[in-house]
């Protein structure tokens, strides 16, 4: 035990039989230690320190009556795995599916959440991305507010019991990462500063809340502390990798970073399994995906927010707020998927600053794309999906962008299924600390005008309505109401899969152009002529006559012909005929084809003039 701020430090143990209280010996810089013989698997504790009040255990792993209730001992070594062969996870090929345990069954538990682990695997899912699961206040939060951050939470199941979901994971062929906060701790159950106050930095403003102390004074037991965390979740529960939050506010100015000590201790405590380490990080500091060795922090990937801005403005024209400084055109879909950040160091007149730092080095797998993800569908005033939004036709052409081009999509729950269910933010504290979050979501969301105004300011949720939570529990019988869109995404996720250009996840070899205010292209170039051209149009059906652009011409001797379609009836659209009609092409509104080349025949219907797409003699 680190607790530098006290001079006595003892064991006191909870009920009716509890052991007698146990001295901790003090070993100097803070430390204080002991072998306890009565702490066995099952006894509850806390740490009185100087005689006086106790607290739960700041590395206590498992706190069964909430963060205010006593630390319980649990053991480390019963769980039997049963994945002794799995060999982790990479950063190639991946298929993210973000999950908050507590909404994705009406359960809202590990046991539950594993009925479903098949379904997923067999969609073409390859990782789940579990949102925060470690202790925090109340019946029911986002699970970001964490104070007790090795505790896995009481409201979802056992520690066992998650290690038994990422056990049948394994035993599926899914990995599982973990999503963990280490920006900050949450504003109810936070005890450490009675151990220390050299866990919280006054040096920098957070906007999350007090800044951790990286680089500070007595810095280093800090630093340990979310080193051995990153550790813990690897080595102990057989997680496959972290999602690092909000890496923006871990203020750290020292020579090592803590995000790059997080990534090595994560990598050495898997041992032979590879771990998949990604960030969000809002300022798209991209040295944080960058090799060690190339001066980067060592992570695989980031959350492209650019790419998630510009398709949402494609899909719905609201440029505002946060939107604003992208227009959804094709040029920007184009360079989100090219390059990964639209913004790698430009003027960000939102922010009235410059955003980004220079990522073209980076490959595609280091960005993570996305139409949706918890704060994207909670940052509006109902919570409603991108699909309740925009058309059917527009939805199903960008879901096809996201999955088919080369960067790592993720996939938030029940987007696979078109879910009706919204995701607000909901959080229960105590009543003060629920009004002054209430009001500070509130003021965020008023950035968006129609929030903004009288009328749309009503729509937004409590968060500390119960009804709030309850109404984003996923109702997973829309799978089969909503079977086109299940279908969409299965096959799609096996084109990516299967398809020997698409698979390559390689945008070196992927070349787009703008053929329309609202259509582009996008060429994947294969071995020996085995290319792929992607054609989105997003506005209003568009004859193209002329056809200047080099991109669209098939490789020598060969058509095109149609692969896939996004207006196939399977998923809801209206057919669609061959977009290349010799003599002009034709694409329909709201919607994306994969083309591939044919051998040309000397007559294959295409010279005839009522075969044309253009239609009317020629």
């Amino acid at each position: 035990m680190w607790a530098p701020a006290a001079r006595e430090v003892d064991v006191v143990f909870d009920g009716r039989d509890a052991a007698p209280a146990t001295p901790l010996r003090h070993e100097g810089d803070g430390y204080f230690s002991a072998l306890v013989e009565q702490a066995r698997p099952g006894a509850r504790y806390r740490y009185r320190l100087d005689g006086q009040e106790a607290f739960p255990d700041p590395a206590s792993r498992w706190q069964p009556e909430g963060p205010h209730g006593p630390s319980e001992v649990v053991a480390l070594d019963a769980y039997e795995w049963g994945d002794a062969d799995w060999p982790g996870v990479d950063a190639k090929g991946q298929v993210l599916y973000e999950m908050h345990i507590g909404t994705f069954t009406p359960e809202g538990t590990y046991a539950a959440a594993e009925t479903h682990l098949e379904f997923l695997r067999d969609l073409g899912i390859t990782v789940l991305e579990l949102m925060p699961v470690n202790e925090f206040n109340g019946p029911f939060g986002w699970g970001y507010d964490g104070v007790n951050l090795f505790a896995p939470t009481r409201l979802y199941g056992t520690p066992d019991e998650l290690r038994h979901f990422v056990d049948r994971a394994h035993g599926l062929g899914l990995g599982v990462i973990l999503d963990v906060v280490y920006n900050h701790f949450g504003p109810s159950g936070n005890y450490l500063a009675h151990f220390s106050p050299h866990y919280i930095s006054k040096r920098y403003k957070n906007e999350w809340g007090e800044a951790i102390n990286f680089d500070g004074a007595e810095s280093g037991p800090v630093r340990e502390f979310f080193a051995c965390n990153a550790e813990y979740w690897i080595r102990e529960f057989h997680f496959d990798g972290l999602r690092l939050d909000a890496t923006q506010c871990l203020f750290d100015a020292s020579e090592t970073h803590i995000v790059a000590e997080v990534a090595r201790r994560a990598r050495a405590a898997a041992g032979r399994r590879s771990v998949y380490l990604c960030a969000e990080n809002e300022p798209q500091h991209a040295e944080i995906a960058r090799p060690v060795e190339r001066g980067g922090h060592g992570l695989d990937a980031m959350w492209n927010d650019d790419f998630h801005h510009s398709a949402v403005v494609a899909a719905t024209g609201a440029c505002e707020a946060y939107y604003s400084e992208t227009r959804g055109t094709p040029q920007e879909l184009i360079s989100a998927l090219k390059w990964g950040f639209l913004y790698q160091g430009q003027w960000y007149q939102w922010q009235k600053q410059r955003r980004g730092h220079p990522a073209l080095d980076l490959p595609a797998t280091a960005f993570i794309q996305f139409l949706q993800n918890h704060d994207q569908v909670a940052n509006s005033a109902r919570g409603q999906r991108l699909h309740q939004l925009t058309t059917p036709g527009r939805y199903r052409a960008l879901t096809a962008l996201t999955l088919l081009t080369p960067g790592t999509p993720l996939l938030f729950q029940g987007q696979e299924f078109a879910a009706s269910t919204p995701f607000l933010y909901f959080a229960r504290h105590e009543d003060e600390l629920d009004r002054l979050i209430r009001k500070g979501r509130q003021e965020f969301m008023t950035q968006f005008p129609n929030i903004a105004s009288e009328e749309g300011g009503k729509l937004l949720a409590l968060p500390a309505e119960e009804e709030t939570f309850r109404r984003c529990k996923l109702d997973h019988a829309e799978r089969e109401r909503h079977a086109d869109a299940v279908r969409l995404h299965r096959e799609l996720l096996r084109l990516r899969r299967e398809d020997p250009v698409f698979s390559r996840c390689d945008a070196q070899r992927m070349h787009g152009a703008v053929l329309a205010p609202e259509a582009f292209l996008l060429r994947f170039f294969g071995d020996a002529g085995d290319d792929r051209l992607l054609l989105v149009n997003l506005g209003a059906t568009l004859p193209l006559y002329p056809m200047p652009e080099p991109l669209l011409a098939p490789p020598a001797g060969m058509g095109w012909k149609l692969l896939w379609h996004s207006e196939d009836p399977r998923y809801g659209g209206n057919g669609m005929i061959e977009p290349d009609g010799e003599h002009g092409w034709r694409l329909p509104a709201h919607a994306l084809a994969v083309l591939v080349p044919h051998r040309m025949e000397k007559d294959d219907g295409r010279s005839h003039p009522e075969q044309d797409a253009l239609g009317g003699e020629q």
